[in-house]
């Protein structure tokens, strides 16, 4: 029932920005601590950033200083601002439940870092 939904992604060079939305629906958002993952080619799923139901955020550790996760419960959407984007950030990323994954997947949002 509940379904997540991935927007944002994109083409960008090296060092360009992005923002990610995810929009849920069929939950209680606000109960949940989100997460956004992503999928690289030839790699596992990975959590790269959480956002508590209270908004603290977490955040892989080398990420933290490039990546801000935000959640608007009243919009029952979560955010990934990603700066000084790198062609190691290439990968299609998801939203779910964080710290363990819930719900079922949605598409994704490809997300490709190159000049």
């Amino acid at each position: 029932q509940v379904q997540l939904v991935e927007s944002g992604g994109g083409l960008v060079q090296p060092g360009g920005s992005l923002r990610l939305s995810c929009a849920v629906s069929g939950s209680i958002f606000s109960a949940y601590a989100m997460g956004w993952y992503r999928q690289a080619p030839g790699k596992q799923r990975e959590l790269v950033a959480a956002i508590t139901t209270g908004g603290s955020p977490n955040y892989a550790d080398s990420l933290k200083e490039r990546f801000t996760i935000s959640r608007d419960n009243a919009k029952n959407t979560v955010y990934l601002q990603m700066n000084s984007l790198k062609p190691e950030d290439t990968a299609v990323y998801y939203c779910n439940t964080a710290y363990h994954p819930l719900w079922n997947w949605g598409q994704g949002t490809q997300v490709t870092v190159s000049s």
